[in-house]
This record gives C-alpha cells, sequence and structure tokens, in this order.
C-alpha cells in the first residue's frame, strides 16, 4: 500500500494530484491510502468517497477506515 496526503489542497487541484498519481502507480499497487484530514470540513472527504468527483477506471472500492481522516482505494 502506498499513500498520499492532500490537506491543504482545494477540491479541483486534489481531484488532479489523485488521478495522476493514480494512473502513476504500476499495476502491482492494489491499494492508496488517501489521507484527507476532517477537522477542517467534509469537502476532501467527500470528494475522495465519491465516484461522481474522483474518477478512474482504475478504482475498484473506496474503503472508509476507522480513522474519519482516511480513505483507502482499491485498484485493479
Amino acid at each position: 500500500m502506498v499513500e498520499i496526503d492532500i490537506h491543504g489542497y482545494t477540491e479541483q487541484d486534489a481531484v488532479k494530484l489523485l488521478e495522476r498519481f493514480i494512473v502513476s502507480c504500476s499495476n502491482d499497487i492494489k491499494q492508496i491510502l488517501v489521507i484527507h484530514g476532517y477537522h477542517s470540513g467534509n469537502v476532501l472527504k467527500d470528494m475522495v468517497r465519491n465516484s461522481n468527483k474522483l474518477r478512474s477506471k482504475r478504482i475498484r472500492r473506496r474503503k472508509p477506515t476507522m480513522n474519519q481522516g482516511e480513505t483507502i482505494l482499491e485498484l485493479y
């Protein structure tokens, strides 16, 4: 599993960053831990967990973790 921290990004910039990051991941990477935070609002959390906002054909599933500030993206 690899991780990426998108704290401090706007929603639009975070979408671009995540989409580029997913494309750059090799096929042997099956999970990405996205650290988006939640204390400063839920915009980034909602974006990561919403398939209409973050689109990638490699994303198989979005898994919330016990930590509200993180989401795991499972990849094909």
